[in-house]
């Protein structure tokens, strides 16, 4: 009968000290606040709590995780404000009424950087798929302008 109460209890103790542990833990405290912030969408913010997290404690899992999917998120939006800066450009040389051929060896250029930039980015599936979306779509339309500037 003792064995029945005594081993519940004593779970639940090592759980409450876990838990406990886990609040008052510097390391894991910044690696909760760099979630939030990843969570957000501010990943540098989160990239560099979780970073210190990290430093305070090297076996800190968590804090190694986000840090590396801060750095993956970080990419994607590079790439995403890279694209719309590109397109941007794009839709002016396009508003033109005559397209010269540095013109179109400008956006053949563009596109060229977009479509090879998109294949050095790796999402997991932790990575934001909205953003993760947007960045395919970029991607998607490099890749139709490149193929109709080499026509």
């Amino acid at each position: 009968m003792k064995a029945k109460i005594l081993i519940p209890v004593v779970a639940l103790g090592l759980i409450v000290s876990m838990v406990i542990y886990f609040i008052i833990n510097p390391s894991y405290e910044k690696s909760l606040e760099a979630k939030y912030y990843y969570e957000t969408g501010d990943y540098q913010k989160a990239y560099e709590l979780a970073n210190e997290a990290f430093s305070i404690d090297i076996y800190n899992r968590m804090a190694s995780t986000i840090m590396a999917q801060s750095k993956t998120s970080m990419k994607y939006m590079k790439y995403v404000q890279q694209a719309k800066e590109y397109m941007q450009q794009i839709n002016e040389i396009a508003a033109k009424q005559n397209i010269s051929d540095a013109d179109r060896s400008k956006i053949k250029l563009m596109s060229e950087i977009m479509v090879d930039s998109y294949v050095k980015l790796a999402p997991s599936v932790i990575t934001d798929k909205a953003l993760v979306q947007e960045a395919a779509r970029y991607h998607k339309n490099f890749e139709q302008l490149l193929e109709k500037v080499n026509r």
